[in-house]
Formats: structure tokens, sequence, C-alpha cells
């Protein structure tokens, strides 16, 4: 990555491209966020991995570059009830056991973060990762230095399928589609595909 990234022009083509002509606060706050984190954790890394990143965030939190709870729901009840009446509905059809319902210490596995984390086994490993206890509380994942470290960490070392970004961004190979199995197989693959390819655009 070209650590004298020009922040503005970086702003001015998101801004263009991929965020409909306008960025609130929160948005730049965000991606502010995931590229001095990526600047801290992989300072030789590559633009193409990078721009991935951001196109995974942008998709995983509906653009708005900001922790988020699953559903987008603004508290943990709010996105339980939700995810029941989903799944209720039969609209959940690759979910086999409700993950999000409050286990017996009456902590939810919901999805939180830039990345979606969910399932007490991925707070477990995630918790080694970063050296932070999600166990104990999962509401940490919120917190935009460990989102940041949980998304940008996961996708480093195959956190979350066990594939990892060396594995379709190298010195021969920018392969977008395959790495949305990084995240989750080929879900929407072609759509993170064309977020990630303006964000390399953007990133210079």
């Amino acid at each position: 990555m070209n650590m004298a990234l020009n922040r503005a022009l970086f702003f001015d083509a998101v801004r263009s491209g991929l965020f409909q002509g306008r960025l609130s606060q929160a948005q730049v706050d965000g991606l502010e966020a995931i590229l001095s984190g990526w600047r801290a954790r992989v300072p030789d890394g590559r633009s193409d991995a990078l721009a991935y990143v951001l196109a995974t965030a942008f998709h995983e939190t509906a653009a708005t570059m900001q922790s988020v709870r699953e559903t987008l729901a603004t508290t943990d009840a709010a996105a339980i009830a939700r995810l029941d009446r989903a799944f209720a509905k039969g609209l959940l059809s690759n979910v086999r056991t409700p993950y999000w319902r409050p286990d017996d210490e009456g902590k939810s596995w919901l999805g939180r973060g830039l990345v979606q984390l969910t399932h007490r086994r991925n707070y477990e490993t995630m918790s080694t990762v970063t050296g932070i206890d999600l166990v104990a509380d999962p509401a940490r994942a919120m917190q935009m230095d460990v989102a940041v470290a949980i998304l940008i960490e996961g996708m480093r070392r195959g956190s979350f399928t066990g594939k990892r970004l060396d594995d379709y961004f190298g010195p021969r190979k920018t392969d977008w589609l395959g790495a949305r199995r990084i995240i989750n197989g080929t879900d929407r693959a072609a759509l993170v595909a064309r977020h990630a390819s303006a964000f390399l655009k953007a990133l210079g």
C-alpha cells in the first residue's frame, strides 16, 4: 500500500463512486479508522487487499462504516426480536439454530461490528486474536477499535472461514470474486467485488 495516500483524493473518489455523492461524518470516521488500523497492522499491505477489507465493511454495515448490530437494530433486544420474527417466517433458510437467542448467562452471540461476528465460538476465536475478552463482554465487538481489529486480523488470519486475504491477493493474483469466501462463501460475491474495485481506484 502507498503510505502517502492522499486522503482528500480518496474521500472525493469514494464519495462519488460509492456513497452517492455524500459522506456523513460517521462514514468518514469509519473509513479513517479502517485506513489507520490497516496502516498500523499491515504497513506493507497490498492495496487490493485493503480495498477488499473496505468493501467488506461497506457491505456488512450497509454502507454506514460503523459498528452495527445484525439487522441494524439499535439494541440487542431489538435485534433479537427482529431475528426471531424473520426465523419464524422462514426467512433465514441457512440458519438451523437461532444463535442470537440469549444463552444461560444471558449473553447473545448475534452479529456485531464491521464484519458481523456471530456465534460464541467466533467470539472465542477473536478474543484470542485481539487479546480482548469478547466472551466476557460480547458488546465490546461494537467498539470501533475492537471492530477494526476483528475485521482486519480476522480476514488476514482466516479466522472466519479458514480463507485468508493472502489466498486471493498476491503478486500474480487479485481474485475479487473468490475473496468473498473469507467471509461468507459466495453470497453477494459479485456485489462486494464491484465495491472492492471502486475502493481500489480510490486508493490510487
